[in-house]
Protein backbone atom coordinates (compact mmCIF):
# COMPACT_ATOMS: atom_id res chain seq x y z
CA UNK A 1 0.00 0.00 0.00
CA UNK A 2 1.19 3.39 -0.93
CA UNK A 3 1.15 6.89 1.18
CA UNK A 4 -1.77 8.06 -1.83
CA UNK A 5 -3.71 5.27 -0.98
CA UNK A 6 -3.97 6.76 2.59
CA UNK A 7 -3.17 10.25 2.81
CA UNK A 8 -5.81 13.23 2.75
CA UNK A 9 -4.87 14.87 -0.28
CA UNK A 10 -4.92 18.51 -0.88
CA UNK A 11 -4.26 21.12 2.38
CA UNK A 12 -4.64 24.13 3.84
CA UNK A 13 -1.20 26.02 3.88
CA UNK A 14 0.18 29.68 5.33
CA UNK A 15 2.89 32.07 4.50
CA UNK A 16 5.55 32.21 6.24
CA UNK A 17 5.10 35.91 6.65
CA UNK A 18 1.57 35.26 8.16
CA UNK A 19 0.72 36.17 11.91
CA UNK A 20 0.08 33.36 14.58
CA UNK A 21 -2.99 34.97 15.21
CA UNK A 22 -3.64 33.78 11.04
CA UNK A 23 -2.49 30.18 11.58
CA UNK A 24 -4.21 29.78 14.80
CA UNK A 25 -7.72 30.84 13.16
CA UNK A 26 -7.06 28.68 10.37
CA UNK A 27 -6.32 25.69 12.24
CA UNK A 28 -9.41 26.45 14.28
CA UNK A 29 -11.47 27.15 11.11
CA UNK A 30 -10.43 23.88 9.81
CA UNK A 31 -10.20 21.27 13.05
CA UNK A 32 -6.15 21.06 11.99
CA UNK A 33 -3.60 21.07 14.40
CA UNK A 34 -0.82 22.02 11.76
CA UNK A 35 -0.24 24.16 9.07
CA UNK A 36 2.55 23.67 6.42
CA UNK A 37 4.65 26.97 5.63
CA UNK A 38 4.57 27.07 1.86
CA UNK A 39 7.18 29.63 0.54
CA UNK A 40 5.25 31.62 -2.52
CA UNK A 41 7.47 29.02 -5.09
CA UNK A 42 4.87 26.82 -3.59
CA UNK A 43 8.37 24.54 -1.63
CA UNK A 44 7.27 23.57 2.00
CA UNK A 45 9.79 25.35 4.12
CA UNK A 46 8.51 24.68 7.49
CA UNK A 47 5.28 23.15 9.44
CA UNK A 48 3.47 25.06 11.94
CA UNK A 49 1.36 23.56 15.13
CA UNK A 50 -0.74 24.21 17.63
CA UNK A 51 2.20 22.83 19.85
CA UNK A 52 4.11 25.40 18.47
CA UNK A 53 1.64 28.37 18.91
CA UNK A 54 1.65 27.70 22.49
CA UNK A 55 5.09 27.09 23.53
CA UNK A 56 6.96 29.31 21.17
CA UNK A 57 4.55 32.39 21.08
CA UNK A 58 1.77 32.04 23.89
CA UNK A 59 4.06 30.12 27.01
CA UNK A 60 6.11 33.15 26.25
CA UNK A 61 3.62 36.00 26.47
CA UNK A 62 4.45 36.96 22.57
CA UNK A 63 1.67 39.03 20.76
CA UNK A 64 0.08 37.02 18.59
CA UNK A 65 -0.90 39.80 16.25
CA UNK A 66 2.82 40.72 16.02
CA UNK A 67 4.86 37.52 15.84
CA UNK A 68 4.85 35.60 12.14
CA UNK A 69 4.83 32.11 11.76
CA UNK A 70 8.33 31.92 10.53
CA UNK A 71 9.26 33.14 14.02
CA UNK A 72 7.52 30.07 15.82
CA UNK A 73 7.44 27.18 13.02
CA UNK A 74 9.28 24.01 12.99
CA UNK A 75 11.81 24.25 10.24
CA UNK A 76 13.21 20.79 9.71
CA UNK A 77 10.27 19.14 8.57
CA UNK A 78 10.52 15.53 7.87
CA UNK A 79 8.30 14.49 4.85
CA UNK A 80 7.48 11.69 2.82
CA UNK A 81 6.08 11.45 -1.18
CA UNK A 82 2.67 10.04 -2.38
CA UNK A 83 4.45 6.71 -3.68
CA UNK A 84 6.42 6.23 -0.76
CA UNK A 85 5.38 2.54 0.77
CA UNK A 86 2.63 3.28 3.89
CA UNK A 87 4.11 0.91 6.08
CA UNK A 88 7.69 3.00 5.61
CA UNK A 89 5.98 6.11 6.92
CA UNK A 90 4.42 4.87 9.66
CA UNK A 91 7.49 3.31 11.11
CA UNK A 92 8.98 6.75 10.28
CA UNK A 93 6.47 8.06 12.14
CA UNK A 94 7.06 5.87 15.13
CA UNK A 95 11.01 7.11 15.01
CA UNK A 96 10.15 10.58 14.92
CA UNK A 97 7.36 10.83 17.54
CA UNK A 98 4.99 12.16 15.35
CA UNK A 99 1.25 11.67 14.40
CA UNK A 100 1.56 13.13 10.91
CA UNK A 101 4.11 13.64 7.79
CA UNK A 102 3.14 16.13 4.89
CA UNK A 103 3.43 14.53 1.69
CA UNK A 104 5.09 16.68 -1.08
CA UNK A 105 5.96 16.03 -4.93
CA UNK A 106 9.20 15.56 -6.28
CA UNK A 107 9.76 19.50 -6.51
CA UNK A 108 9.18 19.61 -2.07
CA UNK A 109 5.67 21.30 -2.88
CA UNK A 110 3.21 19.51 -0.46
CA UNK A 111 0.33 17.53 -2.00
CA UNK A 112 -1.48 16.06 1.11
CA UNK A 113 -0.71 14.60 4.19
CA UNK A 114 -1.08 11.37 6.24
CA UNK A 115 -1.77 10.89 9.33
CA UNK A 116 -2.30 8.04 11.97
CA UNK A 117 -6.23 8.99 11.86
CA UNK A 118 -6.16 8.42 8.06
CA UNK A 119 -4.43 4.61 8.62
CA UNK A 120 -6.82 4.07 11.15
CA UNK A 121 -9.77 4.65 9.06
CA UNK A 122 -8.42 3.71 5.55
CA UNK A 123 -6.64 0.41 7.13
CA UNK A 124 -8.64 -0.79 9.48
CA UNK A 125 -5.61 -2.15 11.50
CA UNK A 126 -6.43 -0.47 15.02
CA UNK A 127 -4.04 -2.54 16.94
CA UNK A 128 -1.28 -1.54 14.63
CA UNK A 129 -2.38 2.13 15.13
CA UNK A 130 -2.47 2.26 18.24
CA UNK A 131 0.51 0.62 18.92
CA UNK A 132 2.10 3.66 16.64
CA UNK A 133 0.18 5.82 18.78
CA UNK A 134 1.56 4.56 21.96
CA UNK A 135 4.73 5.18 20.71
CA UNK A 136 4.55 8.68 19.83
CA UNK A 137 3.18 9.42 22.66
CA UNK A 138 5.61 8.40 25.06
CA UNK A 139 8.24 11.26 25.79
CA UNK A 140 11.18 11.55 24.34
CA UNK A 141 14.89 10.32 26.10
CA UNK A 142 16.57 13.43 27.00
Amino acid sequence: MLVIDVMTPGLRMIAPDATVRDAALIMDRFDVGSLPVQERDGRLIGIVTDRDIALRATAKGRDPDLIQVRDVMTRQVTCCFADSDAHAAIELMEQLRVRRLPVVDRDNRPIGMIALADIALRVGNHHMTSAVLESVSEPAEV
